[in-house]
């Protein structure tokens, strides 16, 4: 018999901080889950990645109103992820803005991965009957870099690399060098990669390293408000993805099935990883992806809630 997915039994709801890392910049983070971005301009508010659902959502907006009445008129989504996209509708924004390649994965797999992910984690969908039907659609799409003003602050958003997915968006802030990077980045926080590409990845967090941040808000854990604790997540998520990629790529080339090489990686990375949130959870979509990457599968496949089970009970059964 196969076990649960790990993360349905992580069921305790998470302490929130709203950290001020500027006059114009916060992060709301709450102990591994999903963080939001919030940049306030000089006439209005702009969030990066929503929550996942509008419920979940109105917490953010509660703590946006404790600095700033000021609108919130722009939305970002880093990536297409339903866990970062599905409260968009609470903020009641002019714009939802997405990189081209995240609206394409949206087609191709939205409804997919929204099943999907409701079933695999479903304390991050909480009053997820307050999603309205359908999917979230960006309103304005770009490809490569665009610039947002906020009054007189310049907000750009940028496609660096593929790493998360291969339509992840950064929001940077030249002036003040402060980066919201999404998923690209975790701290503390066992980088999902179940839709990744691992030999890219880490020339991306190499790019947003030359960058210089002197903060940075992850997709996950706690911000990074110096320079050197920017260096340590950037370094700890480079780590991890080159040590999953390195421990599949021997096994791979031994000949071993998927199966023998999940087990073995899990066993490699525990010692140094396992404490960091999600490991449990994140292992077996991401070594998964990783066998299908160094295999025959350049590109990610689709998960569906039907494969996440199959895949849960070869992997941990």
């Amino acid at each position: 018999m196969s076990k649960a997915f790990a993360s349905q039994a992580d069921l305790v709801d998470k302490q929130v901080t709203f950290a001020k890392l500027s006059p114009n910049a916060y992060a709301y983070t709450a102990e591994g889950d999903p963080n939001t971005g919030v940049i306030v301009g000089d006439d209005a508010v702009m969030v990066i990645d929503t929550q996942a659902t509008p419920a979940m959502a109105r917490d953010v907006i509660k703590h946006i109103r404790s600095v700033t009445d000021k609108p919130v008129k722009v939305v970002v989504l880093s990536h297409y992820h339903a866990v970062r996209v599905l409260g968009a509708s609470a903020y009641e924004p002019e714009h939802i803005i997405a990189s081209r390649d995240t609206y394409d994965l949206i087609v191709e797999r939205g409804e997919a991965d929204k099943a999907s992910e409701i079933g695999r984690f479903p304390r991050l969908f909480r009053d997820v009957q307050s999603v309205p039907p359908g999917m979230t659609w960006p309103t304005i799409t770009f490809s490569g870099a665009m610039s947002i003003w906020l009054g007189k602050l310049e907000v750009q958003l940028l496609q660096v690399g593929r790493g998360h997915t291969k339509g992840d968006t950064i929001a940077w802030l030249p002036e003040q060098k402060i980066l919201f990077s999404g998923d690209l980045v975790e701290f503390d926080a066992t980088p999902y990669a179940g839709d990744a590409y691992f030999q890219d990845w880490p020339k991306t967090l190499d790019k947003l390293a030359a960058m210089k941040p002197k903060a940075l808000v992850p997709g996950r854990g706690a911000a990074l408000t110096t320079p050197e604790a920017v260096a340590a997540g950037l370094k700890g998520t480079r780590d991890f993805i080159a040590d999953v990629w390195a421990s599949v790529e021997a096994g791979v080339a031994a000949g071993k099935d998927l199966n023998a090489v999940y087990k073995e990686t899990v066993a490699k990375l525990r010692p140094k990883y396992g404490h960091w949130v999600i490991f449990d959870h994140c292992m077996p979509f991401d070594v998964t992806r990783c066998y299908d990457e160094a295999t025959q599968y350049p590109d990610p496949r689709i998960w569906t809630a039907e494969r996440d089970r199959q895949m849960w009970q070869a992997l941990e059964s």
